[in-house]
């Protein structure tokens, strides 16, 4: 371990060497650090593995300590500019910072700033996608905190999701509501079963009335074309000369007014369900740089489900929760509005935090945040778009 976190500090300080011109202002990076994560072993983790390369990178570095649940998009709120976002925590810390972020007044403009990603949760979803699989613990959090300055992003979607009095929740992996979601919040109370936990989890909700339905009416739109990506650069502007040729000539052709056109209603599709699990997913876990539509997986499992499948499936949810088995129904959606009938109990799972069950309207933001990540990974990502 220490002579990964040697490799790793000297690969920073190839970065911390550099010069810079003393009209240039140092980087600003504000690290959001969730020391509750891991059991409370994330700030010992980030102190040892991540900070020490930050610091030797020539960052201007301002770590933030979460103390509540919460807290995070109440900081988030204040946050004056900086360069750089980075997140050190699990998926939680990712969804209460995003969701902070992209509830600011100015989030245009900060939702461009560019958000790194320090794994240090016990579920972290994201890393997956970012970075390449590790064994070592140490290892995969200097190859996050090096990624980060590296300096190569890639662009994730955001699912947005409103109820009728709250303020929005945004999420970059998805919303769970279901029966697996019900039985794997309830794993931990069973710890004195050791690695039968999960099991004995999912075969005592099957005591409850089974089988289990969750009913539902759900509406939603379908795909939507990918609008060409914006250039980075803006082009350097014309010389005054040629502006003021092209004002004359616009102004001498004057071409006739254009006739409005009629704004065509959306073609929404209706659909009355009955499920096990519903689960809303962004494509970031699957992440395909060059496609042409952009939605959301929409699966609505069978509720025809035995006992024992639902115990063996629920084990295979731990590790991939939005994973849709066979037989389920698969939609394709840019928007949906999801309607639970009056007196529905439950929680939803956003991201792996838990909310309370409502009527919700979820909408996907295609490529809203850019996160750093693996060159490696990116090119990987590319070359399979490419095949």
């Amino acid at each position: 371990d220490n002579l990964l976190r040697r490799a790793a500090c000297q690969e920073a300080q190839a970065f911390g060497n550099q010069l810079i011109p003393s009209s240039m202002p140092l980087k600003k990076a504000t690290v959001f650090l969730n020391p509750a994560a891991c059991k409370g072993k994330a700030r010992n983790l980030f102190e040892k593995n991540a900070a020490p390369i930050l610091h030797l990178s020539g960052l201007d570095v301002t770590v933030v300590k979460t103390d509540y649940e919460g807290q995070a998009k109440k900081l988030l709120e204040l946050m004056e500019n900086t360069d750089l976002i980075i997140i050190a925590g699990g998926d939680g810390t990712v969804q209460e910072v995003i969701t902070g972020l992209l509830r600011r007044a100015d989030e245009a403009a900060f939702s461009k700033i560019p958000i790194g990603f320090i794994p240090l949760g016990k579920t972290c979803t994201l890393s997956h996608t970012l970075y390449p699989e590790s064994t070592n613990q140490v290892q995969h959090i200097t190859n996050a905190t090096l990624a980060i300055l590296k300096g190569e992003t890639v662009p994730l979607d955001v699912l947005q999701i409103k109820g009728k009095k709250e303020q929005p929740v945004f999420a970059v992996t998805g919303l769970r509501w279901g029966s697996y979601r019900d039985a794997e919040a309830k794993v931990s109370k069973y710890w004195y079963l050791g690695p039968l936990k999960t099991k004995a989890a999912h075969f005592f909700s099957t005591f409850k009335e089974w089988p289990q339905k969750h009913q539902a009416a759900l509406m939603y739109l379908g795909p939507t074309e990918r609008p060409p990506e914006e250039p980075d650069e803006k082009p350097s502007r014309p010389p005054l000369y040629v502006r003021l040729y092209r004002r004359l000539w616009l102004y001498w052709s004057s071409p006739p007014k254009e006739v409005p056109q009629e704004i065509t209603p959306e073609d929404w599709e209706e659909l009355n369900l009955s499920t096990i699990e519903l689960s809303i997913a962004t494509r970031n876990r699957q992440l395909d740089l060059m496609r042409t539509e952009d939605f959301m997986d929409i699966c609505i499992e069978a509720d025809t489900v035995s006992k024992g499948q639902f115990v063996n499936r629920g084990s295979q949810k731990m590790h991939d929760p939005h994973m849709c088995p066979e037989g389920s129904q698969r939609i394709q959606a840019s928007r949906c509005i999801l309607q639970l009938p009056e007196g529905t109990e439950g929680s939803f799972g956003i991201d792996n935090e838990e909310y309370e069950a409502m009527p919700v309207e979820v909408k996907l933001l295609p490529r809203k945040l850019r996160f750093f990540c693996d060159p490696g990974m990116r090119e990987q990502m590319l070359h399979t778009a490419v095949q």
